[in-house]
């Protein structure tokens, strides 16, 4: 049977997930602090709205999926899972390192599963990568590049806060371990906040990574890299069907009279078919069902919200 989840939050990501899981056939309620904004949504999706108090004594609603303010995430997920819940948190779980800690520990001493929104961990595209890299396709992984640019939103929200916790979850993820290091150069152009940053990581072992993410970014720029000894891997989000993700065998060597260098032309790899957040969504009904921990956990969700707080000396609202 499938689980039964509710959404609380209505906004652009709320509704996504609201759609997705209507699809799905899980979507049991809506809630939303505007009554006028979850109305129309539950007439259109054919779920009641209701009021978070009333979902959480629900005994008929197995988990809630929180896409609200982030400043909100922390005290909701945890009265969520004191009432029995299990939650997927949209990023990030917790505006400070503290409050993203103690989410959780309430979620540990509860036994409820915690699970962050990190959707590109779900893109087909990212898991063939991920795949080819442990597979040894570029060998020994020593660097990690993420460029994620745009003409974005200026809600009030720093760009480190709101963009790169997509490209840290899959850094981390390729890392395969928490950073050592982080530098971060921040530069405010057209707002009172960061408008573009880069973010520099130094990982154990050697392996370091590079994160840039602007809003002021006259072109659109999606892609993800990891270079290692024996070549190199790209996935660019914004290329064609079936040229997403290349593996390039490029390859520097150290010789008497100081490099060589040989050259490649790309081979593009298959992916599967597949929406990032029907799968993710997907996948935490299926740790609901049979209790395993999510692949984006607490310690991720704790992880990203250290970086973000070290990234960026403003916080988002």
């Amino acid at each position: 049977m499938t689980k039964r989840l509710a959404v609380v939050g209505c906004g652009q990501w709320g509704q996504n997930h609201v759609r997705t899981l209507r699809e799905i056939g899980a979507l049991a309620a809506i809630c939303d602090a505007d009554p006028a904004r979850a109305a129309p949504l539950a007439e259109r999706f054919a779920v009641p709205a209701r009021a978070l108090d009333d979902v959480l004594a629900d005994r008929a609603i197995d988990g809630l999926v929180l896409a609200m303010p982030p400043r909100l995430h922390g005290p909701t997920a945890r009265r969520a899972f004191a009432a029995g819940k299990d939650v997927l948190i949209e990023k990030p779980i917790g505006l400070d390192p503290a409050d993203a800690e103690e989410t959780a520990r309430a979620a540990a001493e509860h036994g409820r599963l915690l699970m962050v929104g990190h959707v590109l961990r779900f893109h087909p595209v990212f898991e063939r990568l991920d795949a080819a890299v442990r597979e040894g396709a570029v060998g020994e992984v020593r660097h990690i590049a993420s460029t994620r640019l745009g003409l974005g939103r200026f809600l009030g929200m720093d760009v480190v806060w709101d963009l790169a916790p997509h490209d840290l979850s899959l850094v981390l993820h390729v890392a395969g371990a928490a950073p050592e290091r982080i530098e971060t150069l921040r530069r405010t152009v057209l707002s009172n906040e960061t408008d573009a940053a880069d973010i520099a990581m130094t990982f154990p072992g050697g392996v370091t990574a590079e994160i840039h993410v602007s809003r002021i970014s006259p072109y659109r720029d999606r892609r993800f890299s990891v270079v290692g000894t024996e070549g190199m891997i790209t996935f660019d989000d914004l290329a064609p069907e079936g040229r997403k993700l290349a593996l390039y065998a490029h390859q520097v060597r150290r010789a008497d009279a100081g490099f060589t260098f040989r050259h490649a032309d790309p081979e593009y790899l298959e992916t599967e078919p597949g929406l990032p957040l029907d799968r993710e969504l997907r996948h935490f009904l299926h740790c609901i069902e049979t209790r395993e921990s999510p692949r984006t956990g607490a310690a991720e969700a704790v992880e990203t919200v250290r970086i973000l707080a070290a990234a960026s000396p403003r916080r988002a609202d």
